[in-house]
């Protein structure tokens, strides 16, 4: 059982940084993705950013250019550095990690929350 925990969460001004981490227990197989997504109050989760086993990413398009994923597969944690924040990207952040071994299995932590404000 793969269990993800995030940590990083914090209040922040408008315009400053943020990185987040998410250290996935357990193990993990080798065709995986792990990511984050976001949740901000009364709205859908969404993405903000996912980076699969070989290294590609994907990114939302509303934190495109401020926002960077990268990963330690040693470690099987995920990084989330974010720069040039904004109110709007208040949420709860969200760890995933998706692994296939014949089907694609999906574990989400508990959430961490990102305040930013004006």
């Amino acid at each position: 059982q793969v269990q993800p925990v995030e940590s990083g969460g914090d209040l922040v001004q408008a315009g400053g940084s943020l990185r987040l981490s998410c250290a996935a227990s357990g193990s993990i197989f080798s065709i995986n993705v792990m990511g984050w997504y976001r949740q901000a109050p009364h709205k859908q989760r969404e993405l903000v950013a996912t980076m699969t086993s070989s290294g590609r990413t994907n990114y939302g398009d509303s934190v495109k250019g401020r926002f960077t994923i990268s990963r330690d597969n040693g470690k099987n944690t995920v990084y989330l550095e974010m720069h040039s924040l904004k109110c709007e990207d208040t949420a709860v952040y969200y760890c995933n990690v998706a692994e296939f071994d014949g089907t694609w299995r999906q574990y989400w932590g508990q959430g961490t929350q990102v305040t930013v404000s004006s």
